[in-house]
């Protein structure tokens, strides 16, 4: 630290607990009912850290909420998870419904006259905040940390009003950032709509387009990793790319990069496909998809697609597929995982509109993506932007009038 902030132990200026139940969880199983709008109180859950809090929620009744009276919650508390991705933090809505905190998680109520919720909210999402988290996290089966090591850090506390200046800069510049996402969001928003607009819903055919198998217009092959086991050491570290079911899901539409590369060895064992494929996942995230860049590898969990040009492009297909690919994912089966296997793709029944159809929705296509890099490239500067400014804040390097 290059300020002289004073260090002060979170127990002097917080009250703080965890989830408090008579010995588990388990012990309140009877009272706990599944999105049952008529009880009394929300159970809020380390695992519930998001800004999206209509999928699933765990209700508990009054009985319990008040067996739980120690940890209940109130709006601007801060929360954070002691277990699994330890020093997550949240800060609670108001929800309108009492809420209580649930397993996996530590309640921080800060004495309001020292400490702004938002100043340490920020605090344990910097990096000294984090690498603090860390030294006292233990890992065994998952990381976790004990309520009485948290409350012995110490963290710097500069004055209140020096506090609430700082959250309010981080607030600002958080606010740019989550709206540059929004706006990203959007654009893919664009592109299903202009696909409806121009070709109608492909899973109801409704404008009676002809219909063939997948298989049909365009060649589908397994990626290849034929050697056991597929981490052998012989087979990484060289110059092929090597693309995994998580690189394709997490691609956005085009792979341009990769964490992995093949070895001559693990080459030969393998293909390698051309820039411009289309790898389709059929293992744990099924049915997502991205367009490489460049010449790589992929394992038998992704299927390779090149479009017969004269009747479609790999555009369209990338689309018509976002369109199934709940419909694939809750159909496939589960083992170990889930998977669907080539022979399912290949019997897909897809439209096929006017190939010169196809093409102008690919040229629109490729002007929404091409703004979207450019709005992914400015986010990414704007988020080691925000990095840099919660740093210098928690440095004491910014100036305030």
């Amino acid at each position: 630290m290059k300020t002289n902030w004073e260090k002060v132990k979170i127990d002097d200026f917080c009250y703080t607990t965890d989830y408090v139940a008579n010995g588990s969880f388990a012990s309140l199983r009877e009272n706990v009912k599944y999105l049952n709008e008529t009880d009394h109180a929300i159970l809020v859950r380390a695992k519930d850290f998001t800004h999206d809090w209509s999928k699933e929620r765990i209700y508990v009744s009054k009985q319990s909420y008040e067996f739980l009276s120690k940890s209940k919650l109130f709006p601007n508390d801060l929360i954070m998870s002691n277990v699994g991705n330890t020093g997550s933090v949240f800060i609670v809505p108001d929800l309108g419904q009492p809420l209580t905190l649930g397993p996996n998680a530590i309640l921080i109520r800060g004495n309001k006259e020292i400490v702004d919720t938002k100043y340490l909210y920020y605090y344990f999402k910097s990096h000294e905040g984090i690498n603090q988290i860390e030294s006292i996290s233990s890992a065994t089966a998952q990381k976790k940390f004990n309520k009485t090591s948290f409350r012995n850090l110490q963290i710097p506390l500069p004055s209140l009003d020096t506090q609430k200046k700082i959250a309010d800069a981080l607030d600002k510049a958080d606010e740019i950032r989550r709206k540059r996402q929004e706006a990203i969001d959007k654009l893919d928003e664009l592109v299903q709509s202009v696909f409806l607009d121009m070709f109608g819903d492909p899973v109801k055919n409704e404008k009676n387009w002809k219909l063939k198998k997948f298989g049909e217009i365009g060649t589908l092959e397994r990626g290849k990793s034929k050697h056991r086991p597929r981490n052998d050491e012989i087979l990484l570290g060289g110059k092929y790319p090597l693309i995994q079911t998580g690189d394709v899901a997490n691609s956005g539409g085009y792979i341009t990069e990769y964490t992995q590369t093949y070895s001559e060895i693990g080459l030969k064992q393998s293909k390698l496909w051309d820039s411009g494929t289309l790898c389709i996942t059929i293992a744990a995230n099924i049915a997502k998809t991205g367009i490489l860049t460049f010449d790589a590898c992929f394992p038998d969990s992704v299927v390779g697609f090149k479009p017969d040009e004269k009747q479609t492009n790999t555009e369209f297909i990338q689309v018509w597929l976002s369109f199934l690919q709940k419909i694939l994912e809750e159909s496939a089966p589960e083992s170990a995982q889930k998977n669907i296997n080539l022979s399912i793709l290949r019997d897909l029944d897809m439209i096929v509109p006017p190939i010169d159809k196809q093409n102008q929705f690919r040229s629109i296509y490729n002007m929404i993506f091409k703004e979207q890099d450019i709005m992914n490239n400015s986010d990414n500067d704007k988020n080691n932007l925000f990095n840099s400014l919660m740093q210098k804040a928690f440095m004491g390097e910014l100036e305030f009038k």
